[in-house]
């Protein structure tokens, strides 16, 4: 089984790219964030007839998570994160696919930092330990997969002279990362090439994409009762280069079957 993350930076512009990408790899089960759209313009015939269901949660023009399967049956489960009922964004949803839990995350981006989206960022982390923490107690297969716009160490950003300024690197976020794997997760991509620089994310500007100038903001961490079945992961690098491209690529691992 092949489950892939991908910050798609506006579901509806680059249904194309999506599509393309969908029909190419044909992955089992994809976490899709920054879909940019309400609920009621979520794309869901046309993705519907490549063979994929869909549970979805929108925003207006910003944020958005969406879970499909590609002829799998999925349930719902919450479409938010415990923890700030106040907290209207949309940057999580959770279903059950296949005996197994996905979970979907769009962190907050955090910047201008040091202020108060960083700290809605630091928040934010905060309440997805504490969830985290939960569903390792319940002793089920979780995937925990999305864009969490944070770079965890060196090796996973091209300069990181150049990031100490911005809150994807800050020191406080990385931590929070470290004390989230700790737990018990597996970070898949790092676990599999623990020595490797391996991208998800290059930036518009500047030819960061040519230069492979990149960074890895986008993780799929595994629960103690699926790491074992991990036997494959990486980041389909080429979808970037596509004309009107995310400015991330999809990130990916394969399961052996239960």
């Amino acid at each position: 089984m092949r489950i892939a993350t991908f910050n798609i930076n506006g579901i509806n512009g680059r249904l194309p790219v999506l599509v393309r990408w969908l029909d190419e790899q044909q992955p089992d089960v994809v976490c899709l964030q920054e879909l940019k759209a309400p609920t009621d313009k979520f794309p869901q015939r046309e993705l519907s007839k490549l063979g994929y269901n869909a549970v979805w949660h929108g925003q207006k023009m910003w944020n958005g998570v969406a879970i499909l399967t590609r002829g799998i049956e999925i349930q719902e489960v919450r479409n938010s994160l415990p923890g700030d009922l106040a907290d209207d964004h949309s940057r999580y949803i959770e279903a059950i696919v296949d005996r197994m839990l996905i979970c979907c995350l769009y962190l907050p981006n955090g910047n201008p930092a040091p202020g108060p989206k960083f700290d809605y960022k630091l928040a934010w982390l905060k309440r997805l330990k504490k969830h985290a923490k939960y569903l390792l107690s319940e002793q089920v297969p979780v995937v925990l997969a999305g864009d969490y716009n944070v770079i965890p160490t060196d090796m996973d950003v091209y300069k990181p002279e150049r990031w100490e300024d911005n809150a994807l690197y800050f020191p406080q976020a990385r931590k929070a990362y470290k004390e989230l794997v700790g737990q018990g997760w597996t970070d898949a991509i790092r676990h599999l090439f623990p020595d490797e620089r391996i991208y998800t994310f290059w930036d518009y500007l500047r030819n960061a994409y040519g230069r492979d100038a990149g960074l890895r903001l986008d993780h799929l961490l595994l629960s103690p009762q699926i790491a074992p079945r991990l036997v494959g992961a990486g980041v389909d690098r080429h979808v970037r280069g596509w004309e009107r491209a995310s400015d991330h690529a999809p990130a990916w691992i394969e399961l052996t079957d239960q």
